[in-house]
């Protein structure tokens, strides 16, 4: 089963780099200078190495007009690339517990689960081999935190 996994578009967040820390709190947004590798970049999934300047942020990753319309914090890193590639998964999704979510065309839940990382591609396949799934967020389970979309590749 052919899958594409995406970040979130770099733009959106660009601006918020160059504002100050009471400028950031007006946009519901916090600095944070990141300790490890706990801060997963929802841009170009990849982690935060220690000393980098992260931003926390609100953001509604399901805007589908249902019950499951969603939003969440994010990590954002200065400067990224937005992660767009079929058949592959990033390190940081394989090394994480992870809540998988099945949606149709109209955005409404059809499936959901928890399954380690790194065996992640076992349920892709499995949720796109219902005919009614459109799509999938994969959610980070233990903080609940929005982390990615898949889509059928």
């Amino acid at each position: 089963m052919q899958f594409r996994i995406s970040g979130l578009p770099a733009e959106p967040f660009q601006h918020l780099f160059g504002l100050s820390d009471e400028d950031l709190r007006r946009h519901g947004a916090v600095r944070r200078i990141a300790e490890n590798s706990g801060y997963p970049c929802r841009v170009s999934l990849t982690d935060a190495q220690a000393g980098d300047e992260v931003i926390l942020v609100n953001y509604e990753h399901q805007d589908a007009d249902t019950p499951y319309r969603s939003r969440h914090a994010v990590y954002v890193r200065h400067g990224e690339t937005r992660y767009d590639k079929v058949g592959e998964i990033p390190e940081q999704l394989r090394k994480r517990l992870l809540s998988v979510r099945a949606f149709d065309e109209s955005g409404m839940m059809v499936d959901a689960d928890v399954i380690e990382g790194r065996l992640l591609e076992e349920m892709i396949g499995r949720f796109f081999a219902n005919d009614a799934v459109a799509y999938l967020h994969l959610h980070y389970a233990r903080p609940g935190c929005y982390a990615a979309r898949v889509d059928r590749g």
